[in-house]
């Protein structure tokens, strides 16, 4: 066993010297790996970020969670011009389905309208997200507040004129200042304020409620009127635990088709999207994005293996004299081989410790620069890229290592002279 030890340890002090006494080599030749390593754990780590994204801005939301609208989520069998004709969804079925659909443990009638200005005195905040909700937003996306609470279903029915603001919203109007019980003005009227959300962060999915104002939707109704237009509505269903999703899916389709006097015979003319759908469909994308995205770094660690091979068999013919020498004086094939062996894997381990370096310095910047988005490198994404640098450089030394241990040391010698 220490035989064996020393033969290791020996071999790789000899690698290692080879690789020292040609640094201009040992370095093109690290290059090829480097970008291999680099394009494999960039793309893995910018595909893991952007999923990482995707399920923080869907984290508040169960994925049982439906999404009761005009249009579909994912692509449809439905011809567009067909789709353009389906009618939005009311109030009216939002309260349908509230008092005659079962197992519905929160839901939501909202409307998306544009931004709005919104003033508190001299303070001036433009480009607000305005999203007018009915009360049970609340549960549905476990919304936290840092003061004061939500409107409940007396005001969200009456229409009060009370809202609850984003944490950036409350820190431009109000400052230090307590803003619970303090009035602003939006739409030409006077709201009262009676909570301010816990600061979310940016969301992948359009603004973040930091810049938003909620409202009793009622108030907003009021305001648009019948202009359908200009506020595109949507109903959000939070179905209870530990009930059979595709059953209640289906009943409630049943339900809106009944409310909505449809034949038989007639398509459904609005869509229920599912988050979990969504959310399968979005790791759809993002596997096939990993899959590509390691093609196409395994391409490029490809060619970094061949330019180890060219150059370790350039290596072998330069050192074929010591090669003689060394088996002259009693050196093993096995000792040759794991020489050769040694410079190959230390040449790919280094070429892949060099571009994860890159790669962590890129996602540190990236993540400066980009606020809130955090470029994650995993663990499990450097394991991958490192055990390909080691395959790569085992791969590739192996026939000029089996080529040098088999050299007939006379033969050897004599090339070398």
């Amino acid at each position: 066993m220490l035989i064996y030890l020393r033969v290791l340890k020996e071999s790789l002090a000899f690698a290692i010297n080879a690789l020292r006494n040609n640094m201009l080599r040992t370095m093109l030749s690290l290059l090829g790996v480097t970008i291999g390593i680099f394009s494999i754990i960039g793309v893995l780590a910018a595909v893991d970020s952007l999923k990482a994204e995707i399920k923080g801005s869907l984290s508040s939301l169960d994925n049982s969670t439906m999404i009761v609208m005009r249009f579909s989520f994912g692509p449809s069998e439905i011809p567009q011009w067909k789709r353009e004709q389906f009618p939005d969804v009311t109030y009216d079925e939002y309260q349908f389905i509230r008092r005659d659909v079962p197992n519905v443990e929160a839901a939501s009638f909202q409307l998306n309208v544009g931004a709005e200005t919104v003033k508190h005195l001299d303070k001036i905040v433009t480009g607000v997200n305005i999203m007018p909700v009915s009360e049970g937003y609340y549960n549905i996306e476990a919304l936290q507040l840092t003061e004061g609470r939500f409107f409940n279903e007396s005001e969200a029915n009456s229409a009060s004129p009370v809202v609850v603001l984003g944490d950036e919203i409350a820190e431009g109007l109000f400052g230090n200042i307590d803003p619970i019980g303090k009035e602003i003005r939006l739409y030409g009227q006077r709201f009262t304020v009676i909570g301010v959300l816990e600061k979310e962060g940016s969301s992948f999915f359009g603004p973040s409620k930091d810049s938003a104002i909620i409202l009793p939707v009622n108030v907003v109704r009021r305001i648009y009127g019948s202009n359908k237009n200009a506020a595109f509505p949507s109903i959000v269903i939070k179905p209870a635990s530990n009930i059979d999703l595709a059953e209640f899916k289906a009943v409630l389709t049943q339900r809106l088709r009944q409310f909505r006097g449809l034949k038989p015979a007639e398509i459904d003319d609005f869509f229920i999207n599912q988050l979990q759908g969504f959310a399968d469909f979005i790791d759809n994308i993002t596997g096939t994005m990993s899959t590509i995205g390691g093609f196409i770094g395994l391409f490029s660690l490809l060619v970094g293996g061949f330019g180890i091979a060219n150059i370790m068999f350039v290596s072998v013919k330069e050192r074929t004299n010591l090669i003689g020498i060394q088996k002259a004086l009693g050196a093993k094939n096995r000792f040759i081989l794991l020489q050769f062996l040694f410079e190959s894997i230390i040449l790919a381990i280094l070429g892949g410790l060099i571009g994860l370096f890159l790669v962590w310095i890129i996602t540190l910047a990236a993540s400066q620069f980009t606020g809130d988005f955090e470029f994650i490198l995993s663990a499990t994404n450097i394991f991958y890229g490192m055990s390909s640098s080691i395959l790569i450089g085992l791969i590739a030394g192996i026939v000029p290592a089996v080529m040098a241990s088999r050299l007939d040391p006379v033969e050897a010698i004599r090339t070398g002279m």
